[in-house]
């Protein structure tokens, strides 16, 4: 760390080049004589990355930044603030604390942190940073987390482990490839707390994530303007039967959950299909995520169009459905969407069609964006579908 970098005149720098481009800051020469060009770089490029993951962060002075990629890897407040509530007891470890956001808002809900984290400068600059949010009781520790738990007398109430992969160009996701290995030490994990909580990337499968883990108990999804973002999986000592999966919709404006069990989902019978109602729902991308196709139908007063097609639709408006709902304007069979013309702008959105919204756009030459939502789809005879609709 260049404790340099909290100098006055030096943070006032970067705050004036938030908005300069990167490449010119590092080709020209520093202002300062104890910072070079690329360090002051780093910090505006990691500073500006931070401003809508990392509003704290990006708001409060004296912040020490990292290269980008730990910003990159970090989780946002969003989801940090929510997986705080997982964690139980008084006494928590942090097994890879990274940048430290997480650790930081575990330090909200328990007692003590202990953030522990191998990369010894990235350990330092978290450290420095808790001081200026005053989380002052967050202890930070730099050494490989897998020794430290095996050498440590202490105990924890929950352990949290966001492992990272160690192969990159792998196309199947396992946890046994990622470092820590929570798979290979889940027994010692296990004997030095009653609660474990590993985030993963949403690569990963969840039937394969249940094969590689034990004692799971429950998984939360998690998506942020309907893209996922993370698994949390919940681990705890003494279950031993099956977990429940929350799909958890996070916004500046609360979180909306969905859970239930595989066994309702698989449980559930569709006897019939329904064509285009008054409205179509489009299911968020976390309920998508875990599963949850068929259960929709029998939680909401809604319809599925087809098995194979994940969008629903009702007579009635339904307000807190999970999703994005649109009002249809018009429907037709795709040969006749062909025959009777089309928008130049609109919206493209396929669900279980033959061509992909690009394909779509470039065979009927349509533009993109505007009001009109155009939904192709498959319908319950199996005909391709135009739904015209616009947004609730």
């Amino acid at each position: 760390m260049n404790l340099h970098l909290s100098d006055i005149a030096v943070q006032q720098f970067i705050n004036e080049h938030l908005g300069d481009d990167i490449t010119r800051i590092l080709l020209k020469k520093s202002p300062f004589v104890t910072i070079s060009s690329r360090e002051l770089a780093e910090q505006i490029d990691s500073k500006k990355r931070s401003e809508k993951k990392l509003p704290l962060w990006f708001n409060s002075e004296n912040i020490y930044y990292p290269p980008k990629i730990s910003i990159e890897q970090s989780s946002s407040e969003l989801t940090a603030n929510y997986k705080k509530d997982l964690a139980i007891g008084d006494k928590l470890l942090d097994l890879t604390g990274g940048f430290g956001v997480d650790s930081y808002y575990f330090s909200r809900k328990a007692g003590e942190v202990i953030s522990c984290e191998q990369n010894a400068e990235l350990s330092e600059i978290a450290k420095h940073n808790a001081a200026i949010l005053k989380a002052d009781n967050i202890r930070f520790v730099s050494s490989d987390s897998i020794d430290y738990l095996q050498h440590t007398e202490e105990a924890f109430d929950t352990i949290f482990a966001d492992p990272s992969r160690r192969i990159k160009n792998s196309k199947v996701f396992m946890l046994k490839d990622c470092e820590p290995d929570v798979v290979k030490n889940g027994d010692l994990l296990l004997s030095k707390a009653k609660r474990i909580i590993i985030k993963t990337s949403p690569l990963l499968d969840i039937s394969s994530g249940l094969r590689e883990l034990s004692h799971v108990s429950e998984i939360h999804v998690i998506s942020v303007k309907n893209d996922c973002k993370e698994l949390l999986w919940v681990i705890d000592r003494d279950h031993a039967t099956e977990p429940e999966i929350h799909s958890a919709v996070l916004s500046e404006d609360g979180t909306q959950t969905f859970s239930f069990k595989l066994t309702e989902e698989r449980s559930t019978i569709i006897e019939t299909y329904s064509a285009p109602l008054q409205y179509i729902y489009e299911p968020d991308v976390a309920l998508l995520k875990a599963g949850c196709f068929k259960l929709i139908t029998a939680r909401f007063a809604v319809k599925k169009l087809h098995s194979n097609t994940h969008l629903y639709t009702s007579a009635e408006y339904i307000e807190d459905f999970p999703g994005r709902v649109f009002e249809v304007v018009t429907c037709l069979d795709y040969k006749n969407f062909i025959k009777t013309g089309f928008p130049d702008k609109a919206n493209i959105i396929t669900r279980n069609f033959p061509l992909v919204p690009e394909e779509i756009k470039k065979k009927h030459h349509i533009g993109d964006g505007g009001l009109n939502y155009l939904l192709f789809t498959t319908g319950p005879s199996n005909q391709l579908l135009v739904i015209q609709a616009q947004r609730m």
